[in-house]
């Protein structure tokens, strides 16, 4: 199931060359237009650049898994959803074979953002390992709002809710994140909202395990929180498409 939509993804040429390019975009736009604001201090280091990469690694790995419902969606209207019940698949392959995809994506997306920020001047003290916890903390992000996507499109059943809910969540909760900021530097506030966000705590976890001196702790426990939402998220999914299975 994971390979159909692979597949179906590599039939779109346009759209895989967008998914790829974009982050690039913002990786220099952002990188450019805010490299001088490291000066205000509390960013743990003095390229903005070196800030920065993990926020677009955990911001692009958002943007792309909060479509999967629109996948979701779009197998319903088609009745193909409905065919595959009359195989023995696993019900479960059914419904988080997109979010596996979405997890292969967003693998070489963030090599191939790492590699850009590298070649930009990027500097990577926590190592190959540093590199490996961001890229496990983008995938477990991209599972939890790709499953919960999945449930969404299960239980709205239209298009327009899903891109109004997406639209209305991606900026708010990438700004209420330390994506572009140093948590230091943002309003009490926004930082006591920030250590509820899953994608700050991605963020969180992949900047510290990229340090030059990694706090493990933060690590384990932003990870740990990260792994059991993905859990729970996959559990909402599987419990949806079973709801929906029921009233076929």
């Amino acid at each position: 199931m994971t390979q159909r939509q692979l597949m179906a993804i590599f039939r779109q040429p346009a759209y895989l060359l967008i998914t790829l390019i974009q982050p690039v975009i913002w990786l220099f736009l952002f990188g450019n237009l805010f490299k001088k604001v490291v000066q205000l201090g509390g960013f743990g280091t003095t390229s903005y650049l070196d800030y920065l990469v993990p926020g677009i690694v955990l911001m692009s790995a958002l943007g792309s898994s909060m479509w999967a419902g629109m996948g979701t969606l779009e197998e319903i209207e088609r009745g193909t959803l409905n065919r595959f019940l009359t195989t023995p698949v696993s019900r479960s392959a059914l419904m988080n074979a997109n979010v596996v995809q979405q997890g292969i994506s967003i693998t070489v997306q963030t090599v191939i953002i790492l590699l850009l920020g590298k070649l930009g001047g990027a500097h990577y003290p926590g190592g190959f390992g540093g590199l490996v916890i961001l890229a496990v903390a983008a995938i477990l992000l991209g599972t939890v709002f790709g499953a919960f996507s999945n449930a969404l499109g299960m239980l709205v059943r239209q298009r327009e809710s899903i891109i109004g809910i997406n639209t209305f969540l991606l900026l708010p909760l990438t700004f209420l994140s330390s994506a572009f900021m140093a948590a230091a530097q943002m309003p009490s506030w926004m930082r006591h909202i920030a250590d509820f966000n899953p994608l700050n705590w991605g963020m969180v976890a992949g900047r510290s395990a990229m340090s030059a001196s990694p706090d493990w702790g933060i690590v384990l426990g932003r990870g740990g929180a990260l792994l059991a939402l993905a859990v729970i998220a996959v559990w909402l999914s599987t419990r949806t498409f079973r709801s929906y299975q029921k009233s076929v």
